[in-house]
């Protein structure tokens, strides 16, 4: 029997008199506003528009804005209540600087204290071991402008190559396979075309919890007659509507597409001439999966063979399609090759740059489009450019008025970077809006880790559970703080509006990081006064990449309501739907084909771990939590990781809903609520991962990374289960999130 939900009364006395229960304002609460902001969602890659409501400097509460294209005025729980976050008491007001002495840990110290404390840190720590001794992490949470200034501020002020940000736990498996594949890093449709589609396909995708308004684009294309094809370990709610459900086991999403691929051919149901136009390798993919009958795929899968064989019938002979994926394709040791697979049955079948045709990936992360566009990867520069291309250097140099000897070479990836602190390698760190201790695989390596620095900073608005293992925290601003752009899902740039100042003496982002390279002596390179500022350098950056703002301004951005890049001046359009013409962005037009075979993950199952668990998000809650944990109503619909479990499984445990499940990896164990449901694979068990301490199911996930993303393998773990008793709070949250 399913346990009732927490009462208000229990949550308070659970979580802490400072959880924000109940709402100040909101929607028709009868709040007068002294004026309404039109702005953007700061959660999912959606970005959905919203109007929020300001009174006395604080947002008190929101309004739909039915104007803007992509959600017109449909929200998910987050962006409803995302306002509370704004005056929440556990709000940093004052750097900090770590005292053990302290109770708290830290102590209240200067502006001047902290930022000379940092830099002298920093300095120090190159003297001794040279510049990518001090490395920096960042999150794609964070605007345009502020993207693009974290890449300039780690080469030029820092001057490490060890930059990387967190969309590399998110979408850089889809980024590298569309570059591989089409020659570009986008989505190639605006969410409009989801309606045309005759059949539409969604792969390791909740879209209902993690992308919800994308719900309604497949709604409308079922009103008109779709097929809804589903491959996921679990029944997702939007899977339960499916035509053809594909419970895969986790790890075998190539498999599964290939054998895809294998019934098109034999079937010939294929593009013959969109094949010999528009592509190449075809020969090659072909190879790969000549072996893969449908037989074969069950036997790898768990998909019954005739279930395969239907999907690709639906996908084959549909005049129309449009392809999801988004993170249960991305999140494995092959998650390149599991992307390039499903771009092979949009190119075998020429659903590519036509209306209602296309291969796109969810993005996850707030910006984590535009995120990865200009330059705080690792690899990248603005403009979606290659750090180890000499023209590309080139060009950065003479934009930003330095030698191209200044620009560091391709550093290291975000575990790679925790990989290094933990041999000792990297000394120093500084951080914004990143929380690895909650986000990274196998928690107790990445604790053990930042331990071992001589230093590190954070820059963040809350006190996430990595910032509690830094030396200096440095307050800096929400979302609704700050103005700048965004690009979301669709590859539309839109504009973020500030509608309050940060409290206390908290500061924007951008202004920290330039008084930093001020004090590194680098402040020449950051002539910055405004957002504004920063994207116009940004716009002449990008200019002739890949991904080409140069003719978005900010007027056009508010007065189109977004343009889509590339954009590459101001009298264009913007490029809605790529590919059109069946033009690629390759250098010769065509798009590529991959051979690709399957190949199991890093970690099977065997007789000491038997079970599979694979790990996800649930609808009201976002990535490591830190803001979501702290909203009262968001909490309330779910208040803490739970373990889905197929009854069958269940049952061989003795294991009944609500019974403590003890869940051990090779890497960890932790202790939750069990979740007795029908719509899992019964080999596999589901937890989400928002939550930290011994609540964060990262303690069990494995540090093993696709070798060309360098993502790591979130999706597949291998596991045993032992119940531990009836349902019970072993430990009380605020112990769970210092732990």
């Amino acid at each position: 029997m399913a346990r009732p939900p927490l009462t208000e009364e229990e949550l308070v006395d659970r979580y802490g008199p400072h959880l924000n229960v109940q709402p100040p304002g909101g929607w028709n609460a009868g709040i007068e506003p002294d004026r309404e902001v039109k702005t953007h969602c700061c959660f999912c890659g959606q970005q959905c528009g919203i109007i929020l409501k300001v009174k006395d400097d604080e947002v008190v509460g929101f309004e739909p804005w039915y104007e803007f294209p992509f959600n017109e005025g449909k929200l998910c729980p987050k962006g409803v209540k995302r306002y509370l976050q704004n005056a929440h008491p556990d709000r940093l007001l004052h750097p900090l600087e770590r005292d053990d002495q302290h109770p708290d840990g830290f102590r209240q110290v200067s502006w001047e204290h902290a930022l000379d404390r940092t830099v002298a840190e920093i300095q120090r720590i190159q003297a001794e071991h040279g510049p990518d001794a001090v490395a920096m992490l960042s999150g794609v949470s964070l605007d345009n402008e502020k993207s693009y200034l974290v890449g300039k501020f780690a080469r030029l002020a820092l001057g490490t190559a060890n930059l990387d940000y967190n969309g590399r736990l998110c979408m850089v498996s889809a980024g590298a396979a569309n570059k591989k594949a089409l020659g570009m890093d986008r989505a190639p449709n605006p969410w409009s075309d989801i309606p045309l589609a005759d059949v539409v396909f969604i792969a390791g995708a909740n879209v209902a919890e993690c992308a919800p308004i994308t719900t309604s684009y497949v709604w409308r294309a079922r009103d008109r007659g779709a097929k809804l094809i589903v491959a996921d370990p679990r029944v997702t709610p939007l899977a339960r509507t499916a035509d053809v459900f594909l419970g895969l086991r986790p790890g075998t999403d190539s498999a599964l597409m290939g054998s895809i691929l294998h019934v098109l051919i034999e079937r010939d149901w294929l593009d013959h001439d969109f094949i010999e136009q528009h592509t190449l390798g075809f020969e090659e993919a072909a190879a790969a999966v000549r072996e893969y009958t449908p037989a074969w795929g069950e036997s790898i899968t768990g998909v019954p063979a005739a279930r395969i064989e239907q999907a690709a019938e639906l996908w084959g002979t549909s005049a129309t399609g449009m392809l999801l994926h988004a993170r249960g394709i991305e999140h494995h040791t092959k998650g390149v090759e599991n992307v390039l697979s499903c771009i092979n049955l949009g190119l075998a079948t020429g659903k590519y740059g036509k209306p209602g045709c296309g291969v796109s990936t969810i993005t996850g992360q707030g910006n984590g489009q535009g995120g990865r566009e200009h330059g705080h990867k690792c690899d990248q520069l603005p403009g979606n450019r290659d750090i180890t291309n000499p023209e590309h250097r080139e060009y950065i140099a003479s934009v930003w008025g330095c030698d191209v000897d200044e620009i560091p070479g391709k550093g290291l990836t975000a575990e790679e970077i925790v990989e290094a602190i933990h041999r000792g390698e990297i000394k120093g760190l500084l951080s914004i809006c990143f929380n690895p201790v909650v986000s990274l695989p196998d928690t107790t390596f990445t604790k053990e880790a930042l331990d071992k620095l001589e230093f590190y900073g954070v820059i963040d608005f809350f006190l996430s559970e990595t910032a509690f293992h830094a030396d200096v925290v440095l307050p800096g601003s929400l979302h609704e703080e700050d103005e700048g752009t965004s690009t979301n899902v669709e590859g539309r740039v839109i504009k973020l509006n500030p509608s309050k100042v940060p409290p206390g003496e908290a500061r924007l982002d951008w202004e920290i990081l330039l008084d930093i390279a001020q004090r590194l002596g680098k402040g020449h390179y950051f002539p910055y006064t405004s957002a504004k500022d920063m994207f116009e350098e940004l716009r002449v950056a990008s200019s002739g990449g890949t991904a080409d703002y140069g003719g978005i301004t900010w007027e056009r951005v508010e007065e189109e309501l977004g343009v889509f890049w590339p954009c590459p001046t101001e009298d264009h359009p913007g490029t809605k739907r790529l590919y059109e013409g069946g033009v690629f962005a390759h250098p010769d037009g065509k798009a590529r084909f991959h051979g690709v075979a399957f190949r199991e993950s890093a970690e099977v199952v065997d007789d000491e771990y038997p079970v599979w668990l694979t790990t996800g998000r649930v609808v009201s809650q976002y990535l490591s939590g830190t803001q979501t944990r702290r909203i009262g109503p968001l909490v309330a619909q779910y208040p803490e990781p739970l373990c889905e479990i197929h009854p069958r499984l269940a049952e061989q445990h003795g294991i009944a809903d609500g019974d403590l499940v003890r869940v051990t990896s090779r890497r960890g164990a932790m202790e939750v609520p069990a979740k007795v449901v029908s719509t899992i694979r019964p080999d596999t068990v589901f937890i989400p991962y928002h939550w930290a301490g011994r609540q964060a199911a990262n303690q069990l996930t494995n540090r093993a990374l696709d070798p060309v993303s360098k993502i790591p393998e979130y999706k597949v773990s291998a596991v045993r289960l032992e119940r531990v008793g009836p349902s019970q709070h072993v430990v009380d949250q605020r112990e769970m999130d210092l732990q």
